[in-house]
């Protein structure tokens, strides 16, 4: 069984996903970061592939991708680094990225490497839906790599329907139509929004992103999903903590502890 569906058949709520970009701020210590992470209790890591134009990314991951391709990363430098994952970790890792790379790489021969290296999932923000339906899902399902397909406030209740139709591994649910970002809270528009994607009562798990950065997001994003994904602050968390994975989840797990 795939390990992304594992995790929500066995867990209901309050998943914690954790994204971070491969090579950023420390050039070699992705293998690293992802033991970190899974020692300190996270339940699903997302491993950010560098790309030059992250289209959806705020100023802190674009940071972190411009530092990561100075530092050299790229896909077969990755999936490098992830060879031996497999002997270290045991909870899902998913590949986070743009469709630019993994056409360059080649779409049968990255999911092959992704199957091969222990990859549960890929999140490609700039996948068109059809593109997906017509041309990857296949190649995936024959790897047994779940493609997640994003959702926002301005996605059409007919074509989330078609997504919830079409996959089967989680739903990311992009918290509002901003870039990614830390923020305070959440407004009563972005609450009515999740309380909107409750009511269609779709079969897909949903995760919700963007913007979840302390113990207030949290809770509001929890409530309305089986969990949330942080990644603007933990990237700037190991940033600041010079690449310590550990003390940077540290104070990430702190942050959503603490009242406000």
């Amino acid at each position: 069984m795939n390990r992304i569906t594992r995790l929500f058949n066995e867990k209901k709520q309050r998943i914690l996903s954790v994204y971070f970009c491969a090579g950023a701020p420390v050039a070699d210590n992705t293998a690293e970061v992802i033991t970190a992470l899974e020692a300190h209790g996270v339940d699903l890591i997302e491993i950010g592939i560098p790309f030059s134009d992250p289209m959806a990314d705020g100023p802190v991951i674009q940071a972190a991708a411009n530092t990561a391709l100075r530092n050299g990363m790229n896909l077969s430098r990755l999936f490098g680094q992830l060879k031996d994952i497999r002997q270290q970790v045991r909870i899902p890792l998913i590949l986070m990225g743009y469709l630019n790379p993994i056409l360059q790489y080649g779409t049968e021969a990255f999911f092959k490497k992704c199957q091969e290296t222990g990859i549960d999932g890929v999140i490609l923000p700039d996948l068109p839906l059809q593109e997906y339906i017509n041309k990857v899902k296949a190649v995936a399902e024959a790897c047994g790599v779940k493609v997640i397909l994003l959702i926002t406030p301005e996605t059409s209740d007919e074509r989330i329907r078609e997504i919830n139709r079409q996959t089967d591994g989680f739903i990311y649910m992009v918290s509002s139509a901003a870039v990614t970002g830390a923020r305070k809270d959440f407004d009563e528009a972005q609450q009515a929004y999740f309380r909107r994607i409750d009511r269609m009562g779709l079969k897909n798990p949903r995760m919700i992103g963007f913007g979840i950065s302390n113990r207030q997001t949290f809770e509001t994003a929890a409530r309305h999903a089986v969990g949330c994904i942080i990644g603007s602050r933990f990237v700037d968390l190991l940033t600041q903590e010079h690449g310590d994975a550990g003390r940077a989840i540290g104070r990430l797990l702190d942050d959503l502890r603490k009242e406000e």
